[in-house]
């Protein structure tokens, strides 16, 4: 498919200059990323694509193939084995690989890196200092000068928080250009503006019963915000506002803002916080739902015991009363007040009995049925070069798609009525039989008189099956499927509607998709979407002669409205603000890291500042620092910091500890949530066990989370008693139990390389081979200061000894010298079965087998008679 002119544009400063693309949502981000996998496709490349999603690697895949690009890219993950991925490397072509395993063959020098061409980065608004991805670049620039590196993100919001925000990720993407592709620039607006889209806008007009209700959860909104803001000072001002909260990144906001000094927070502002979490919910279910499903959350959440007693107040004001008094009016055709002024019980009884829910149907079901009766009318016409044109509706996620389509097939009431009834099974309330669910059924027979009476008014629920029943009516053509799983199709055969949510799906390209393989003539966007907008612009500007035409149906003066405006605002802000930083950013010559010793790439280590009395007192010679490290913890960010201060990483698959620093020191490294998991599951211990047994100097570190709370509890007394559920308890009783334990607390894994730095300074550098030997402890084998763990460990390796009797032989017998001057009968005495006995006889007496020779190699007479109990 041909590119626009603005993407050809794009394309070419891609292609020919390394940089970081950022463009609007929606203007076809993949489309330049697919073309130019298409260059890159060939034997002669080498080129790495990082921080993509399985879906996005199966989608640029198969439209790569589809356009015949040989050799298609290939996937690489961990089924791959060393080997196979060193010939993978070798036969070249686009490679989809994951950042873990591409740090290891790096680190290892599995992958060719002078014979890759480049690196492609997705998402790189994630890309910080400490991530895998950067840590990827700073190894493939130390040993590939010539590569490109292009980096895309489509997320310019990213880019302006914190200070030199852009600036910092184009330092650890090791680029020096920026490229800023906004909706508003010029080549962009005037291609897309060639080719406009015929939209038509409905602004829906709200009930009065919505119109109050909504305003109502404005103003507890705005004073749950006052309340919030007079309880801390730690939240921004202007970033907390009515505006900000309705819309879908405040909670990434207050998060930002409030976990740092979260513990320190009083219960009264937590609660503030996840009230207006509840309050935000409730703001979308008005417009997103039906009238049961609103009045339904709003009810649960007043006679909720839980809710109503933990609330920070806000169920206690008039607003609150106005919202469940309106949410109910949406239901019942009398208010509840003129029920409350009769006088008797049995009056309020047979009154209430003759109360009956009148459902309000939402004003856009009613705008919809409109909209599609005036399709039906246009494709009787059909076009005679497009024939009859297709319909895609768009709505916010799979609930609201569903409802649609019970809409369309049911109709309005009959939809209602069924909610309706089961809200009031949840309720254990009796069932009712809607009095318009009745005249519902009583009009759908009389049509159905009429039509047999030659009649041709059908309502939209009748559509279905009259239409099916049909076969000349029925368009061989729109029997079709889409390939996105989440797409409701099928509902009607005229007009041939597609119903696609636009989040919550399992495919986030599936929408994209649909759009290409449906082709409509007609979208409704029922719900509105700033990226899917932009997508349909691309979409009729790359075929301009396919007639299309949009609905946009949006509740007049409205939350959702307003969320819709301030997402355009936020966004055009976004890359005012990266056009200004553009113009004033200050970009290093060395910034691309192409430049030989480049201090960012080869920082140097600290020094010792000890002189040689051997040399003159000159320094001594420099050692290069190496640090252990296992495979399993290249997930997290310390590999990455480490190297980053020029130590060396040695990758291996250690089965004691995290990070080997020295011959006697050994980390294992926990984060908060894992200490607390293997506290839980007794691995820590074992853990302890298998340090204290082989080092001398085990340490436990315990590593936060830089953007949360230094704390393990909050803001309330320790407890002098000992409870085994209570954290600093079983951290205590651990310290107890190994005396030679060291627990070290860092703040973040940057405090923790430089702790590590620190201790290996002046120390032996680790061994790989002697880290590899060791194993580690059974389960059912307990270590304790009773025994020797040298004697011990040599027991355990013989035939014929296993967990259950190994403790049996070093209670009975001295040492192993004493043991291998044992009889049968003896030895089948102290461990009491004939076969374990005679397998260890076996072993110990005969002396010419191999086994035993490289068990007691290197052991002297000392050895053979230490003790297994300590004296």
């Amino acid at each position: 498919m041909p590119l626009l002119e603005y993407e050809n544009q794009i394309f070419l400063d891609c292609f020919h200059e390394d940089g970081l693309l950022i463009m609007s949502e929606g203007l076809g981000i993949q489309r330049i990323l697919l073309n130019l996998l298409k260059v890159y496709c060939d034997a002669s490349n080498l080129v790495l694509i990082l921080n993509t999603t399985h879906l996005e690697e199966d989608h640029l895949i198969e439209r790569l193939e589809a356009d015949g690009v040989r050799p298609a890219p290939k996937i690489i993950t961990n089924e791959y084995q060393a080997a196979e991925r060193n010939r993978v490397y070798l036969e070249g072509g686009v490679l989809f690989i994951t950042s873990r395993i591409l740090v290891v063959d790096f680190l290892t020098d599995n992958i060719p890196a002078q014979h890759i061409s480049g690196i492609i980065v997705c998402r790189a608004h994630k890309i910080i200092e400490s991530c895998q991805e950067a840590f990827i670049l700073r190894l493939y620039r130390q040993k590939n000068k010539n590569g490109f590196i292009k980096a895309f993100s489509e997320s310019p919001s990213s880019f302006t928080s914190g200070f030199a925000h852009v600036e910092k990720v184009m330092k650890n993407l090791f680029v020096r250009k920026l490229f800023l592709w906004p909706r508003f620039h010029a080549s962009v607006a005037e291609c897309l503006d060639r080719h406009k889209v015929e939209v038509i806008e409905m602004h829906i007009q709200m009930s009065s019963a919505m119109s109050s209700c909504q305003t109502a959860l404005l103003d507890l909104i705005n004073a749950c915000i006052m309340e919030l803001k007079r309880c801390t000072s730690a939240l921004d001002l202007e970033e907390v506002s009515v505006e900000n909260t309705i819309g879908r990144s405040f909670d990434l906001i207050v998060r930002q803002q409030l976990d740092p000094i979260w513990h320190q927070l009083n219960s009264k502002t937590k609660q503030l916080v996840s009230d207006l979490k509840t309050l935000r919910t409730i703001a979308c279910h008005l417009t997103q739902y039906d009238c049961v499903t609103f009045y339904s959350l709003v009810n649960s959440i007043r006679s909720s015991e839980k809710a109503f007693s933990s609330n920070s107040g806000w169920l206690f004001l008039d607003s609150a009363d106005s919202l469940i008094v309106n949410s109910r009016l949406r239901l019942y055709k009398v208010h509840e007040k003129t029920v409350k002024k009769l006088s008797t019980k049995s009056e309020q009884k047979n009154k209430s009995d003759d109360v009956l829910p009148c459902l309000e149907e939402p004003p856009k079901w009613t705008a919809l049925s409109e909209i599609l009766a005036e399709i039906k009318e246009e494709n009787s016409k059909p076009d005679p070069e497009f024939g009859t044109g297709r319909v895609l509706i768009v709505a916010e996620d799979d609930r609201t798609c569903n409802q649609l389509k019970e809409f369309l097939c049911e109709g309005a009431q009959n939809v209602l009525a069924s909610l309706f009834n089961k809200h009031l099974v949840a309720k254990g309330e009796k069932y009712i039989e809607i009095e318009p669910l009745k005249k519902k059924k009583r009009k759908s027979v009389k049509k159905d008189e009429k039509k047999d009476s030659g009649s041709t008014e059908l309502t939209l629920t009748q559509m279905g099956s009259v239409e099916a029943s049909n076969s000349k009516q029925t368009d061989e053509g729109d029997n079709f499927k889409c390939s996105s799983e989440d797409a409701y199709y099928g509902i009607l055969s005229q007009p041939a509607i597609i119903i696609h949510p636009i989040h919550g799906g399992s495919d986030p390209l599936g929408l994209q998709r649909t759009l290409w393989e449906v082709n409509p003539r007609y979208v409704i966007l029922y719900d509105s979407n700033m990226q899917f907008v932009r997508q349909l612009e691309v979409y009729h500007a790359t075929q301009p002669d396919i007639p299309l035409r949009v609905y946009f149906l949006t509740y007049k003066n409205s939350v959702e409205e307003q969320r819709y405006l301030t997402t355009l605002r936020k966004e055009k802000e976004a890359f005012e603000y990266l056009i200004k930083e553009k113009a004033t950013m200050v970009i290093p010559e060395e910034r691309d890291g192409k430049l030989e010793d480049d201090p960012n790439l080869h920082p140097m280590p600290l020094q010792e500042t000890s002189m040689s009395s051997r040399r003159g007192g000159l320094e001594k010679p420099k050692e290069q620092q190496m640090i252990i490290v296992d495979m399993r913890e290249f997930r997290s960010e310390l590999p990455s910091l480490i190297h980053k201060r020029g130590i060396h990483i040695e990758p291996v698959t250690i089965e004691v500890g995290d990070y080997i620093l020295t011959p006697d020191i050994c980390v294992e490294r926990k984060s908060v949530s894992d200490l607390i998991g293997s506290l839980n599951n007794g691995r820590l211990y074992n853990q302890c066990v298998s340090m204290s047994r082989y080092y001398k100097k085990p340490i436990l570190l315990i590593e936060f989370d830089p953007n949360k709370s230094f704390a393990l509890m909050g803001k309330y007394k320790l407890s002098s008693e000992v409870s085994m559920n209570d954290v600093t308890s079983r951290l205590t009783l651990l310290t107890i139990h190994f005396p030679t334990l060291r627990i070290l607390w860092c703040q973040s894994p940057y405090a923790t390389a430089e702790l590590f730095e620190e201790l290996k300074m002046g120390r032996e550098q680790p061994n790989v081979s002697s880290a590899l030997s060791v194993t580690a402890t059974e389960e059912n084998i307990e270590w304790n200061e009773r025994y020797n763990p040298g004697p011990q460990d040599f027991l355990l390796k013989m035939p014929g000894i296993n967990s259950k009797n190994y403790r049996l032989i070093m209670n009975m017998v001295t040492d192993l010298h004493e043991l291998s001057s044992l009889s049968l009968e003896q030895l089948t005495e102290i461990l009491g079965n004939a076969r374990n006995a005679e397998t260890l006889w076996n072993f110990i007496s005969t002396k010419d087998k191999v086994l035993s020779q490289k068990e007691t190699a290197g052991k002297s007479k000392t050895d053979l008679k230490k003790s297994f109990k300590r004296r």
